[in-house]
């Protein structure tokens, strides 16, 4: 009996314990969802270290596999809230903000700015509930993984600023410093940015910099060799410029010679008399007072997005297995940036005004210069427009934007010759702008085409029919 009562109290006090250790297994890897919906952060308990959240790097596209870390907003110690931007990351479609899901304080940076091709899902920084655990992760290092990032060189310093007061030295003639210095302190620039400035001859106090508090980093120095022109080796004298390529490159040029050999396009012209147009736009303007300016643009947009009510097979797209139809018209237009070609999206245009299109477009067009077009402002689309008249391009043929069927280019408007059977000379003059549609023949017949340039035709010919 005795047995038995001193087995039963060891069970109650051993009970306790079996269950905290196995809350804390339970609890060892607790995943947390970030705004975009993907697995961003995982949060750990340890004996050896307080609780702590790894943070991977983000997919902020659909189509995005790997990127590269721009620059960090943040350094070890900071306060960081939900909805605060970790840094900059630059995707496969463009440079955007990394946002934090959690709050906490910023234990530990693991890969430097400047590191380039991280995959998704790789840590990136240790997040902690308090600040008295920041000292816990100072020499921590994440488990080695099969995909490690290819790291601009072996630095383990690379997250300090070097602010050293240091006195000027004299230099040759043909090598420029690296560590310049104004009134006795030295620039501020990462060691990366730094050494390879020092590579390649350049005084810092040439550059400008883009990190925190004005720092220099490896993306700056990069950016200034991209534009500083180069002597061809070899003595021939060529200057020749190699500029590197941006992800926001890599991925037009991928999907764009992907579209050219992978789709069968045709091309249908067709020249419109936009004198009508012309004359309301002119009109609608000088009544404006200021609060909008239509453009040519606007009006093609308009008109090509009630085409597409009228002929809906081509607003569509080619899935493989089959064909998607498309129940909304949402017009991508193409918009030239330092960086590249991107397309931001006119949603539901048939149903907007000349007015609400041009304030929509002019919008557009600047956050996409400003690298700030969040995803949902360029991904999808149904159907494109390129237009190229503003450069005096008179006609031209535009590649595909897969999967939809087609995009139409637009030219100039120029002053033709054309028939008049009204006028005594039996011909007169009129202002026409060519048009160019470029189809994918598995999804939209040389018939189906021609009828829809018709319907676009119809509508800018008769401006008055896209305000009813």
């Amino acid at each position: 009996l005795n047995f038995w009562i001193m087995f039963s109290g060891l069970i109650r006090r051993v009970a306790p314990q079996v269950a905290r250790v196995a809350s804390r297994s339970l609890l060892a890897a607790r995943p947390s969802v970030n705004r975009h919906g993907l697995l961003a952060t995982s949060r750990f308990m340890s004996t050896d270290l307080p609780d702590h959240v790894v943070v991977d790097f983000p997919a902020l596209s659909p189509t995005m596999t790997q990127g590269n870390i721009v620059s960090w907003d943040v350094a070890v110690g900071d306060e960081i809230g939900a909805g605060d931007s970790f840094g900059e990351v630059e995707t496969d479609k463009a440079t955007m903000s990394f946002i934090s899901s959690d709050d906490g304080f910023i234990a530990k940076i693991l890969l430097p700015e400047g590191t380039k091709d991280v995959p998704i899902g790789k840590p990136v920084l240790i997040l902690v509930d308090e600040p008295s655990d920041v000292a816990a992760f100072e020499n921590y290092s994440p488990p080695d993984t099969s995909s490690s990032p290819t790291t601009p060189a072996p630095q383990p310093e690379a997250e300090k600023v070097e602010e050293i007061a240091t006195p000027t030295t004299p230099t040759t003639a043909n090598k420029p410093t690296t560590s310049s210095s104004f009134d006795g302190v030295r620039a501020k620039a990462s060691p990366l940015a730094r050494k390879l400035a020092e590579k390649a001859e350049i005084a810092l106090e040439n550059l400008v910099g883009t990190g925190q508090s004005g720092r220099i980093t490896e993306a700056d120095v990069n950016a200034y060799i991209a534009k500083k022109p180069t002597i061809a080796s070899g003595g021939t004298g060529v200057v020749y410029e190699d500029i590197p390529l941006s992800n926001v490159r890599k991925v037009i040029a991928s999907r764009l010679l992907g579209s050219k050999n992978t789709i069968p396009h045709y091309y249908l012209n067709l020249d419109v008399n936009v004198d009508k147009a012309m004359l309301l736009r002119k009109n609608l303007n000088e009544q404006a007072n200021g609060e909008y300016k239509l453009s040519m643009n606007d009006l093609v947009v308009k008109a090509a997005s009630l085409a597409l009510t009228d002929v809906k097979a081509v607003n569509s797209a080619w899935m493989d297995d089959f064909i998607r139809q498309y129940e909304t018209v949402d017009i991508s237009v193409a918009v030239s940036t330092d960086s590249g070609l991107i397309t931001p999206i006119i949603f539901n245009a048939d149903l907007k005004g000349l007015k609400e299109i041009s304030k929509d477009m002019k919008a557009l067009a600047t956050k996409a210069r400003d690298n700030a077009l969040t995803p949902e402002e360029y991904q999808g689309g149904t159907f494109t427009i390129s237009n190229l008249g503003m450069f005096g391009i008179n006609r031209f043929t535009a590649i595909i934007n897969p999967p939809q069927a087609c995009i139409l280019a637009v030219g100039t408007v120029e002053k033709k010759v054309v028939v008049d059977e009204a006028s005594e000379s039996g011909f007169g003059v009129a202002s026409t702008m060519s048009v160019t549609l470029s189809c994918d023949h598995r999804v939209v017949d040389g018939a189906v085409g021609a009828q829809w340039l018709a319907s676009f035709k119809k509508y800018f010919e008769d401006p008055m029919k896209m305000l009813l």
